[in-house]
């Protein structure tokens, strides 16, 4: 019986260790093969608590083999958008200015039902009150409103308002996002020139950026790796 409590006691204890290392999301802001993971580790650390015939060694190095796994998977993913789409997916674009995107609910197995569910709980009960629903990769649904029911709204003050557009990522920790500048209609060129314009340092590069933004109202946001984020405004570069 004592072996029993303290085969859990070390096992509960190399667990807790584990999930601190792998950070502190909750469950529903883990990427997929994070959840994966936690399962699979959920799963094997019950193993060497019950079965005391099973060495606590072979119950401990499948546990330490999966966190490897785990930070292995998380570097390249950081370092590889292509590996990072095919292991977590990438988010959905399931509302615009048209209405439903009923070929992305299909494709997300969705149903109208969810698509509500997941609208009220950010906050809004009209789907006219919306302007762009993504769902991410990690199964929750981000809004944004239309600029007349933003908090705090702009239309009961009676102000004018310019349209709402979801900024388009030009650069994301120093790489330039490809499908995202043809989509704006930007070259590199143009670029690094916006990254020169606005940094105190000469011969700035691109993968001294951090985040570099830009809407269809020519809004722009730009943070490097080491500074801080500012905003400026640039011509309308964004297809319309």
């Amino acid at each position: 019986m004592l072996t029993i409590v303290i085969r859990s006691i070390l096992i509960y204890l190399i667990v807790l260790i584990i999930f601190r290392l792998m950070g502190k999301r909750q469950l529903g802001q883990m990427q997929p093969f994070e959840l994966v993971l936690t399962l699979i580790i959920a799963d094997l650390a019950t193993i060497p608590m019950a079965e005391v015939s099973v060495p606590v060694l072979h119950g401990i190095l499948p546990l330490l083999t999966l966190v490897v796994l785990h930070f292995l998977l998380a570097l390249i993913s950081r370092n590889s958008l292509k590996f990072s789409k095919i292991i977590s997916g990438k988010p959905v674009i399931i509302i615009n200015p048209k209405g439903i995107d009923y070929k992305a609910l299909k494709k997300l197995n969705l149903s109208n039902d969810d698509l509500f569910a997941a609208l009220r709980e950010c906050g809004y009960f009209n789907i006219s009150q919306v302007q762009y629903a993504i769902m991410e990769t990690n199964g929750k649904v981000s809004v944004m409103p239309k600029s007349e029911y933003s908090p705090v709204t702009n239309n009961d003050m009676q102000l004018k308002t310019k349209e709402s557009f979801i900024p388009i990522v030009l650069i994301s920790e120093g790489k330039i996002i490809d499908e995202n500048i043809a989509l704006a209609g930007i070259g590199e060129d143009k670029i690094i020139k916006l990254l020169q314009e606005n940094s105190d340092k000469k011969n700035i590069k691109v993968k001294d950026a951090l985040l570099f933004t830009i809407d269809q109202n020519g809004e722009c946001y730009l943070q490097f790796k080491k500074g801080e984020g500012k905003t400026f405004n640039t011509k309308r570069l964004v297809s319309q």
